[in-house]
Formats: structure tokens, C-alpha cells, sequence
């Protein structure tokens, strides 16, 4: 019973995450649907400036505690309703209440954790160990696994909340400011062509950004043959 107690919020967020994902309502934030809808939207923004705001936070914060997938359509969204820089302030905030509520609900469910962790955890376990803080740091700003599975696996290995928060705000607000740009670039490509279509991506607003994450992405790839053959050197060398 008190597992079942410890682990009742973690489930209560993968309820919610089961019926936001499943009412659609995501479905209302994809580019045909924000671009056939821009001038309502904006004009809902223009009339309930601050009332328009705090909804989005609300339902990026609730899709970020609850680690649904499509996430990134909501920050689009962003981008597209308020620009890069509102739109990256707003997803900020977003982004680190829910991941927040997430750490906290995986970690009164984990306790003290188990003495067979999940094997993401496990190899992540030593390298925390040695540099907590540059390690959380590394998995924040590096796309090694969605971020939802990164709070979890952090939360399990009990990282401190002063670190948790301080590298998901910055780690987080990093990738926020591309994928802002992405959906603020699509908004402007739009507005010129008013055709949805594969040539929207070729946009300089858009192409910039994406060419940026996709950078992003191979970061892991190159420390990791970095890490490998700084291994091979000094093996060769103990030979």
C-alpha cells in the first residue's frame, strides 16, 4: 500500500498525459490548423493578452509533467503565436515547472531508488557520480534521450534540486530558443506563401534553426568517438 501511495502522483501525471494526448488537443497546434486559424488566434491573443499566455504555460507545463510525446508541436506553436522571444520566455517557464513536477513526483515514487535500476539509469549512474554537475549539465544541453526520460533517469539517481532546476532552466531554455525560432519562422514563411508544403523547411527562418538542432544532435555522436579513442590512446599506450 505505501508503494502504491509513494508512486499514486507519477500515475496520476501518466493519466492525464494518456487523455491530453488522446482528446486531440494537440492536434489544434499543427501548421495547417495554426495557419488556418492565425487571424482567431491572434485576435484571441490581441483581446486576452495575458489570459492567452498563461494558457499556454498551463498546457506546456501540464504535457511536460506528464512526458507525452509532441511536445516540441506546442513550442512551434509558441514560436508561432508570440514570436521567438516571447515565445522562448513563455516555453521557458513551461518547460521548468513541468519538468519540476515530473522530478518530484518520479522521486517520491523511486524513494531511495531500487538495487536494480533501469539500464539508462544504470549508465548513466557512474558518470553522475564522478561530476554530478557537469554530467547533469551534459544530458540538459546534449539531445542524448527525450528530456521527460532525462527528469526521470535524474530523479532516480537523486540529483539535487538546486542542480535539476538550475540545468533544465538553462539546458532547456538553449533548445528552446531553436525550436522557437523554427515555429516563428514557419509563422513568417506562411504569411509570404500561404501554401503549407515541403518547401516551407527550406525557408532561411526555418532552415537556420533546424540546421542548428540537427548540429545539436550529433554532439553526442562526437564525444563519443572522442571518449573511444582517448580510450584507444591510453590503451595502446599502457601496451
Amino acid at each position: 500500500m505505501s508503494r502504491l501511495r509513494a508512486a499514486l502522483p507519477l500515475l496520476l501525471l501518466v493519466v492525464a498525459g494518456v487523455v491530453l494526448f488522446a482528446s486531440g488537443a494537440l492536434d489544434r497546434l499543427n501548421p495547417e490548423q495554426l495557419v488556418a486559424h492565425q487571424g482567431e488566434l491572434h485576435a484571441q491573443i490581441g483581446t486576452h493578452p495575458w489570459l492567452s499566455r498563461m494558457a499556454y504555460i498551463g498546457l506546456l507545463t501540464l504535457a511536460m509533467a506528464t512526458g507525452i510525446p509532441g511536445t516540441v508541436i506546442i513550442i512551434f506553436a509558441g514560436g508561432f503565436a508570440f514570436g521567438v522571444v516571447e515565445g522562448t520566455t513563455w516555453s521557458s517557464i513551461g518547460l521548468t515547472l513541468g519538468s519540476l513536477i515530473l522530478f518530484l513526483a518520479s522521486r517520491y515514487a523511486f524513494g531511495a531508488g531500487s538495487r536494480h535500476p533501469p539500464a539508462l539509469v544504470a549508465r548513466l549512474h557512474h558518470g553522475f557520480e564522478q561530476h554530478p554537475v557537469s554530467f547533469t549539465l551534459f544530458l540538459r544541453f546534449v539531445p542524448v534521450a527525450p528530456f521527460g526520460l532525462i527528469t526521470v533517469c535524474l530523479a532516480w539517481l537523486r540529483c539535487p534540486l538546486w542542480l535539476f532546476l538550475g540545468a533544465t532552466w538553462l539546458g532547456g531554455t538553449v533548445a528552446l530558443i531553436f525550436e522557437t525560432s523554427i515555429g516563428a519562422g514557419l509563422g513568417h514563411a506562411l504569411r509570404q506563401s500561404d501554401r503549407i508544403g515541403f518547401g516551407l523547411f527550406m525557408h532561411p527562418d526555418v532552415l537556420l534553426p533546424l540546421g542548428a538542432i540537427a548540429l545539436l544532435a550529433l554532439v553526442p555522436l562526437l564525444i563519443g568517438r572522442l571518449v573511444r579513442r582517448r580510450h584507444e590512446l591510453t590503451r595502446r599506450a599502457g601496451d
